[in-house]
């Protein structure tokens, strides 16, 4: 089918291939080379339309945004005009980040203006959670380690980009990975353009956002870096409850957001979350690096580090890195690379005060000087940070009571040689846990993490392991006859003598070298769907 982009015509569907209308007569293929092939979407200021690129071999896929204002009035035109300026110029400027569409081509035909982007295919997070409904903690987290970075990576960049929610966020199905759409409503700190006799600019006369989604500043049109962190905690209470903001209920008081009697997470990521939403500017996280410092999510860091990882040339990394003015401010030639380093960074300093502080409670406890009552709550507040990487000991039924009473954080924990078979522990964070010769057989361990943990020679025949966390696990030797572990993460995962005959890997993350190591046979489901060998 070819779609007409005459916003006037009546009937805008046409046979495939047609040259002109047979509505309104005007010509179909724009610039002698883009294919319209059906609306995606019209909002505010313009409508958007999917389209083919044949004027690229393969005729790819492409987004078409059409300049198409709600109003006639000169200065929504003219607001309008800046606003589809400014998202060209910005997607010219960071659209080479990997989490980004590409800005293709921008021009304005027959007194109409189009910006053409790259095609992301894929589930929008509103539509994620509408098909296999409400994230769990794990979900949030992994989610937060993946879009903090490239928020950092925005703003190091001097953009707002002011409309953070749900609908502008995809999970590309080429590799799962999570892209940031829509920056029609991006601030540029650098420069705010012309401004007018009042003072304003037509942009900064009206509100930009999303009601519910944009803090006060926002709606008070003076949006700040922190603007955008608020957006993104209220965009993870609606991954956790599956509710908008205007079906959450508000102090009338404060104007806070009242969701924590809604969800179950642990206190630290309820505080977290609590700190991105605070009303005030002042007490709220400033950048997305101190989010994910507050979150410690270190082993997520890591290996998001290294799948950010890019080739550059030479010259990209030698400015990169020898230029002090770009240790903080990433070169667009070396977009990924240098996100990759930042998260890297970040890693680095929770690792360093993890071990100062480790460091710090030895050599109290090591010496027999007398202390001051300063020392002796420094020592034990050290004392406590160094206990809290220390594993706990739980036998079968302590784990099996504390589940049913509603916890789910069990990382770190020995939880070796306990008997767990047919148990029902889904959703639940078993983080650099021990699970070695543990009988999980027929489990349901559905959507949990196990990122790190050790589960040599475990027994998992049969158990429920699908959407499971696996990166970085120790899986040698263990028993994973007919286990689903459809949509599991098994990234960086050993398999070495793991046993997966007759497992089912459809849609897993896993790669050809793993399953190599392991064991298959014609009834093991690969990740593509198919049963047999390699």
């Amino acid at each position: 089918m070819s779609y007409c982009l005459n916003p006037t015509c009546l009937n805008p569907e046409n046979l495939a291939y047609s040259q002109r209308c047979q509505s309104c007569g005007s010509q179909l293929l724009l610039r002698d080379r883009y294919q319209v092939i059906k609306s995606l979407g019209q909002g505010g200021f313009g409508a958007t339309f999917l389209a083919y690129d044949q004027g690229l071999p393969g005729e790819p896929s492409c987004v078409i945004k059409q300049l198409r204002p709600s109003g006639s009035a000169p200065h929504v035109l003219q607001m309008a005009r800046e606003l589809f300026e400014r998202e060209a110029k910005t997607l010219g400027k960071i659209g080479n980040h990997p989490q980004v569409p590409r800005l293709l081509d921008y021009f304005e035909d027959h007194g109409q203006f189009y910006l053409i982007q790259e095609y992301i295919s894929g589930d929008t997070l509103q539509e994620e959670v509408k098909l296999n409904g409400i994230f769990t903690e794990t979900g949030v987290k992994q989610f937060l380690s993946e879009i903090l970075p490239l928020l950092q990576y925005i703003h190091d960049q001097k953009v707002i980009h002011r409309d953070i929610k749900p609908a502008n966020l995809i999970r590309r199905t080429q590799d799962a990975r999570m892209v940031l759409i829509d920056f029609g409503a991006v601030k540029n700190q650098i420069s705010q353009g012309a401004l007018s006799q009042s003072g304003q600019t037509a942009l900064t006369a009206y509100a930009i956002g999303t009601p519910g989604f944009a803090p006060p500043e926002q709606m008070a049109m003076r949006p700040v870096y922190a603007s955008d962190i608020y957006a993104l905690g209220v965009t993870c209470i609606y991954l956790l409850t599956s509710k908008t903001p205007k079906d959450l209920d508000y102090n009338p008081n404060t104007g806070e957001i009242m969701w924590q009697q809604l969800v179950q997470v642990s206190d630290h990521l309820s505080n977290v979350l609590r700190k991105m939403l605070e009303v005030s500017v002042r007490n709220r996280y400033h950048s997305a690096t101190e989010v994910l410092r507050a979150l410690e999510i270190e082993p997520y860091l890591e290996s998001l580090a290294k799948g950010l990882l890019i080739k550059s040339d030479s010259g990209a990394k030698e400015r990169t890195y020898n230029n002090p003015e770009n240790s903080a401010v990433l070169c667009n030639n070396s977009s990924a690379a240098g996100t990759s380093l930042g998260v890297a960074q970040v890693a680095a300093a929770i690792r360093a005060r993890r071990a100062k502080a480790a460091e710090a409670a030895g050599l109290h406890q090591g010496s027999g000087m007398a202390k001051s009552p300063s020392l002796a709550n420094s020592n034990t507040n050290n004392s406590r940070v160094q206990n809290s990487q220390v594993e706990r000991k739980l036998d079968t039924q302590a784990l099996l009571t504390a589940y049913q009473k509603g916890r789910r954080d069990f990382a770190l924990h020995n939880l070796s040689l306990l008997n767990l078979q047919g148990a029902d522990l889904s959703q639940t964070n078993f983080h650099s846990a021990k699970f070695q010769k543990t009988n999980l057989q027929g489990a349901n361990l559905h959507n949990s993490d196990f990122g790190r943990a050790s589960l040599s020679w475990a027994n998992l025949k049969d158990a429920n392991l699908s959407k499971t966390y696996f990166n970085h696990a120790d899986l040698e030797g263990a028993d994973l006859r007919g286990a689903d572990l459809s949509n599991a993460y098994l990234n960086n995962a050993n398999l070495r003598g793991a046993n997966l005959c007759g497992a089912n890997l459809t849609s897993a993350k896993i790669s050809d070298e793993q399953l190599a190591l392991a064991k298959t046979n014609w009834m093991t489901v690969r990740p593509n769907g198919k049963r047999g060998l390699l």
